[in-house]
């Protein structure tokens, strides 16, 4: 029995649209992540990227659990004293989008094709998006 595995130009990608209001950030992450991968698929092949399109919508309304209302996330511009803190709940407001990402992209792989990966994964704060043209399946949960 031979062995397949997948190279770029035999991957077919779909387009799922997944809402995130009443969602937890954790489990959600994980189920975006290994779509980006290409977990869900029998081709998966860790080298390549075989991974789908996302569209996450309601990115404001996603759920946490426990104290993590209260966790920070720091950015660094680079220079001395250049450090910010932001909570989630002032990252809910400015900027909803990024809560998502950040989740997702720490859990994909520290290589270059994480940069492919994440590139697939639309976010966006309301229930609309612009890629219906793609027609992009519903995930179940």
């Amino acid at each position: 029995m031979k062995t397949t595995l997948a190279n770029k130009e035999t991957v077919s990608r779909k387009w799922y649209v997944v809402d995130a209001s009443n969602e937890i950030l954790g489990r959600l992450a994980v189920k975006v992540a290994n779509i980006l991968r290409g977990r869900h698929k029998v081709t998966y092949t860790p080298h390549v990227d075989t991974g789908d399109f996302v569209v996450i919508i309601n990115a404001e309304k996603i759920q946490v659990t426990g104290k993590k209302e209260e966790k920070e996330y720091m950015t660094y511009s680079g220079y001395v004293g250049g450090e910010k803190y932001r909570t989630l709940a002032s990252l809910r407001k400015k900027n909803p989008e990024y809560i998502i990402e950040h989740a997702v992209k720490g859990m994909l792989p520290k290589n270059k094709l994480a940069h492919n990966m994440i590139t697939k994964m639309k976010v966006y704060a309301g229930s609309e998006h612009p890629h219906a043209a793609q027609n992009p399946i519903p995930l179940n949960s």
